[in-house]
């Protein structure tokens, strides 16, 4: 089975061919040098920058793959969560595709591709414990034993890309924030600034990023001899610590010997490294998927597809893309199965 991925929920516009579930191809074609003017992305500019560069990335990831529209046995697209304008020019173009050339499509939701884009290079057995970090999404989530998922934390206000990217423009660094906060705290001393590491009461696996943006303003603001290096340094082992200590919390709650750690943030490598050193402090193996697979990509997005495709499922063409869709309910880690 040839299936076609086209991934376009913020500000990469991507498309993928695999073939029985392995990676064919993958093109991405990143809109950072639009949105550094602005320190983060602009919806309008995304959506329309995306109907600019799907027919050529999907043209590109098809060439690069060997094959031709003629040869797909199916579509899948990204229905949501992410910014809408982004989403319908892709789940507009896919679905136009599945109806010209009579193939089944399938919308896939953003954050299962992340969950399930390890399995592009190694089987991970179920029930696992998913940790997704990226510029929209700061979640703990259940790879439930029969299928599904379930929500164990989120944040409460920012995700972790989203703060670095805030931290970044306020330190003058420029964007994507995540890439510029990690190069200068290369640099710098992470103890130099005292920086908290909030936690949400009554909620240990929640996460909330706000109170720490704030706290590295004031310490911008009040300490003006202070070094750029240390401010980024401090930040981000903060941002770390707290993306930590969640992950060890769900683990111990939860005794899985399987983390899977996933989203842009995932590129990180003092993240990589510290989940790391916890993970075999717990017993657990840690999977992240390689850097190309962190950020957003359609490989992910055309794997989650042919998982249902294979199954024999598929969506009506009149699918709509949705802004806010949540995968799978909030559950308490106690009343967990497997």
């Amino acid at each position: 089975m040839i299936v076609l991925g086209v991934e376009t929920s913020c500000d990469d516009t991507c498309a993928a061919v695999l073939r029985d579930g392995r990676e064919l191809a993958s093109v991405v074609a990143s809109q950072d040098e639009v949105h550094a003017p602005f320190g983060g992305v602009v919806p309008e500019l995304a959506a329309r920058n995306h109907v600019v560069h799907v027919g050529p990335v999907i043209e590109r990831a098809l060439a690069q793959a060997g094959v031709g529209f003629e040869d797909l046995d199916g579509i899948a697209a990204t229905r949501g969560p992410g910014l809408v304008g982004s989403l319908l020019v892709g789940l507009g173009t896919a679905k136009a595709i599945a109806r010209r050339r009579g193939l089944p499509f399938v919308g896939v939701h953003h954050v299962e591709g992340h969950l399930l884009s390890i399995a592009l290079d190694r089987e991970v057995e179920r029930p696992f414990l998913g940790l997704v970090v990226s510029g929209g999404h700061s979640a703990l989530y259940w790879a439930r034993p029969e299928g599904g998922w379930a929500v164990l934390g989120e944040t409460r206000d920012d995700a972790a890309g989203e703060a670095f990217d805030k931290a970044a423009k306020l330190l003058g660094l420029g964007y994507p924030g995540g890439r510029a906060i990690e190069r200068l705290a290369t640099g710098g001393d992470a103890h130099a600034i005292a920086l908290p590491r909030p936690r949400v009461r009554g909620a240990a696996l929640d996460l909330s990023f706000s109170g720490l943006k704030t706290a590295l303003w004031q310490a911008w603001r009040d300490s003006p001899e202070a070094l750029p290096a240390d401010l980024a340094a401090s930040f981000q082992l903060a941002v770390v610590e707290m993306l930590v200590g969640a992950a060890r919390r769900a683990v111990r709650a939860t005794g899985t010997t399987r983390l899977v750690v996933c989203g842009g943030v995932s590129a990180n490598g003092a993240l990589r490294a510290a989940m790391a050193s916890m993970a075999a402090e717990e017993g657990a193996v840690l999977l992240v998927p390689p850097l190309p697979r962190c950020t957003d990509n359609a490989s992910m997005i055309a794997y989650a597809g042919w998982l249902r495709l294979r199954a024999g499922e598929n969506d009506a063409l009149d699918l709509n893309a949705e802004a806010d869709l949540p995968l799978g309910p909030r559950v308490d880690v106690g009343t967990l199965d497997g």
